[in-house]
């Protein structure tokens, strides 16, 4: 399902004109234009599928010999979203890190962040998109166990309220084998390693 352009930026008119402001004056007048066309952008995973990315395995017992079983995580970190809240319509920005255990097969390193791209384009709460994201690789690659651990900051907190300019925040969902504090312990730490207290996410 696409965005309808034409009837967003008709609603952008109208909220110009809402707040007081002339939708008519230079500064304003392609603004409703320039709304609808980055709200194509933001919102373009609704309706869409997040697990076709996913559709393409790869073995991991079969292949060169001599063959193995699967024993070990995958896990990326630092894999950059951006999501929209769906209390205030405002942007939360911030990183994924996902871990899995396969099953008896992966899949390319590029399909992971297109899943959490799909998913974060549509209005969102944080704690939901890391859900989603977790049961998509989970159903998709009969994965043994998932983990998914978000950090990022959200404007609704950061430019409005309480404007905590500093404020992140961190959820993690698990699945599986990795739902166990200490089975996934090893995979927090791989990813605590690879963090930059110094970076900024906003």
């Amino acid at each position: 399902m696409s965005v309808d352009q034409p009837r967003v930026a008709a609603l952008v008119r109208e909220l110009i004109e809402a707040i007081g402001e002339d939708p008519a004056r230079p500064g304003l007048v392609g603004t409703p234009d320039r709304v609808a066309a980055s709200y194509a952008e933001f919102f373009a995973g609704v309706g869409e599928d997040p697990a076709a990315p996913l559709a393409h395995t790869i073995s991991v017992a079969h292949g060169p010999a001599p063959e193995t079983e699967p024993s070990g995580a995958v896990v990326m970190r630092d894999v950059q979203f951006r999501s929209t809240c769906e209390h205030h319509l405002l942007p939360f920005l911030g990183i994924a890190h996902i871990a899995y255990l396969p099953g008896s097969s992966v899949v390319g390193l590029g399909a992971l962040p297109k899943v959490v791209d799909i998913l974060a384009a549509r209005p969102q709460v944080q704690e939901r998109l890391g859900e989603q994201i977790a049961d998509t690789i989970a159903t998709a690659l009969e994965a043994r166990g998932v983990l998914v651990v978000l950090d990022a900051s959200h404007q609704c907190v950061t430019a409005r309220g309480g404007r905590q300019p500093a404020a992140s925040t961190i959820t993690v969902a698990a699945r599986g084998a990795l739902a166990e504090p200490a089975a996934r312990s090893e995979i927090i730490a791989l990813i605590a390693r690879g963090e930059d207290p110094g970076t900024d996410r906003r």
